[in-house]
């Protein structure tokens, strides 16, 4: 969170992710054009600008099926929320990495062309009318064009602008342009002799980003399935113990709603689930400063009255928790957000 949009400010978490990222990228490029012409196949070398082209290219699509992975893998392992924080800078860097990509291409095939590049790029193939060869290059303009939208409007000040419905929809085109990613390898590329092992690196990321969805989606079925309620109404939470430090374990109720049951060292506090910034899973986060801290954009809020700290306003609802039998207990009727409700203490030999 900021007071005011403005560039972005680089913390130490930031610095290392993207440091790490960009070293990545670099590292896979420059492997690339050192492998690639030994296990070319018999005929004429390839030139540099060809290995270039498809050092980027090919560095594109795994940074599409990585950025489409991370959701999923934070949701089933939270060793892997980390990624999530900072996702954004990683869809940047896959939109400049698949520009690289372009201008290889055009510089390659169009850049003596008698007529503008561009133009060149989307009239030389015609043959719509058949898959094979099919104009590609549409597929691969199309996701390069999505891309770019979606890592121009990353910063928060068009997620105010457009509004957070309107963002999300937006951003959600992401599938969209992965889709035309694989359509444009497999029609273009992975036409040309020799490609098995693009094939095999293709087929192996559409599946990998499949398998994962099809798994968080199957888990988060499963937890959100609503809490049996007790005679009066209360749900079972658990043995405090099971809830670590810092972190939440989520509560889903019959309306649909879901509570996160934070702790910070012997003092349990829940606030409603859905972070009132963009609908981010609050339970996902954990305390940093004393405050819940949403994974998605970093929206805090204080755990025990739902309150961003000053300056800011955003409130979510708060729960009433009480200890029964050893076991945590929470109250499904939400209080109004910002209501303040007394953290539950429970001494530590209990917690």
């Amino acid at each position: 969170m900021s007071v005011a949009y403005k560039a972005v400010g680089w913390n130490r978490n930031k610095l290392i992710y993207d440091a790490v990222a960009v070293a990545a990228i670099f590292g896979f490029v420059e492997t690339f054009i050192q492998l690639a012409p030994a296990f070319a196949p018999a005929g004429p070398p390839l030139d540099d600008q060809a290995v270039h082209m498809r050092a980027w290219g090919g560095c594109a699509f795994l940074l599409t099926s990585l950025v489409l992975c991370i959701g999923p893998l934070a949701r089933l392992d939270a060793r892997f929320l980390p990624l999530l924080y900072n996702r954004r800078h990683l869809g940047v860097m896959t939109a400049l990495v698949a520009l690289a990509h372009a201008s290889y291409v055009l510089g390659w095939y169009f850049g003596f062309s008698p007529v503008d590049p561009y133009v060149a790029l989307l009239s030389s193939n015609t043959s719509y009318t058949r898959i094979a060869g099919f104009p590609f290059e549409v597929f691969g303009v199309a996701a390069l064009l999505i891309l770019g939208v979606l890592a121009s409007t990353s910063h928060d000040f068009w997620l105010a602008f457009l509004t957070p419905p309107l963002w999300k929809a937006i951003h959600i085109s992401i599938y969209a342009a992965y889709a035309l990613v694989v359509a444009h390898v497999a029609l273009g590329a992975m036409t040309m002799p020799y490609n098995g092992p693009l094939a095999i690196v293709v087929g192996g990321g559409v599946l990998c980003v499949a398998c994962l969805h099809l798994a968080a989606a199957a888990i988060g079925a499963r937890a959100d399935a609503p809490a049996h309620p007790l005679d009066d109404g209360w749900l079972d939470v658990g043995d405090p113990s099971s809830i670590r430090d810092g972190r939440a374990v989520v509560v889903p109720v019959a309306s649909g709603e879901s509570i996160a049951v934070f702790r910070d060292k012997d003092r349990f506090s829940a606030i409603a689930n859905a972070c009132a910034h963009q609908n981010g899973p609050l339970g996902e986060g954990r305390i940093v400063d004393g405050c819940v801290t949403c994974p998605w954009h970093g929206y805090q809020y204080r755990p025990e009255d739902g309150v961003s700290p000053p300056p800011f306003t955003e409130k979510v609802a708060t729960y009433r928790l009480r200890l029964e039998g050893g076991l945590l207990q929470v109250d499904p009727r939400p209080n109004a957000p910002g209501a303040f409700v007394p953290p539950l203490l429970v001494p530590g030999d209990a917690a």
